[in-house]
């Protein structure tokens, strides 16, 4: 059973040049991801705790975004720039969590894949970034971001295997991969992950 998933496209050169062009803006947008991903780890337990194969998983990636957060934080204070003041909202997962089902089983399901998507695209974007900057730290420290969150797109996936069809996993995350592409181009790249 294959567990592990692959993007449709590549993050664009002008989204890569803003985020080069205004690097303290992203570790500011890149905090408050990690923020999120933390929460929705930890809502996944609060709205689904019947589900308990998957809460011991769901704990382990709350926390490992939780420390990701940490460590951004660390970067972002040597660095002397400051938290968001207020947490924007994120275009591009809220056209995606608008592809969801609305609810019972089939939200349930969608939102494991949606988590799948977002993860896969953020370890796409991180490594392009450890690949550019030159800053010995920030190469290094986005290397290891990049490699420890590529394993999360693949976590969320195999949760969804536990309860639901294998067919019907994989033709819904073609679907939901087919439409990031479309998402991600309709949105103007910004010094952000997404």
């Amino acid at each position: 059973m294959k567990v592990s998933i692959e993007i449709r496209s590549k993050s664009s050169q002008e989204w890569l040049s803003a985020v080069m062009n205004d690097f303290d803006s992203f570790l500011q947008d890149h905090a408050d991801c990690e923020r999120k991903a933390s929460a929705m780890a930890l809502s996944f337990i609060a709205k689904y705790p019947m589900r308990t194969e998957i809460v011991p998983e769901l704990i382990e990636t709350a926390l490992e975004e939780l420390e990701h957060f940490q460590q951004v934080y660390d970067v972002m204070r040597a660095r002397g720039v400051e938290l968001a003041s207020e947490i924007e909202k994120d275009v591009y997962i809220n056209k995606l969590i608008a592809l969801s089902a609305s609810g019972g089983e089939k939200r349930f399901m969608d939102r494991l894949l949606l988590a799948s998507v977002i993860e896969c695209r953020g370890t796409e974007r991180f490594k392009m970034v450890s690949e550019t900057v030159e800053d010995t730290e920030l190469k290094k420290f986005y290397k290891m971001l990049w490699t420890v969150e590529a394993k999360h797109g693949n976590i969320f996936v195999a949760m969804a295997l536990r309860y639901f069809d294998e067919k019907e996993v994989y033709d819904r995350l073609d679907y939901f991969m087919e439409e990031e592409v479309k998402i991600l181009a309709s949105i103007k790249p910004r010094a952000a992950v997404h």
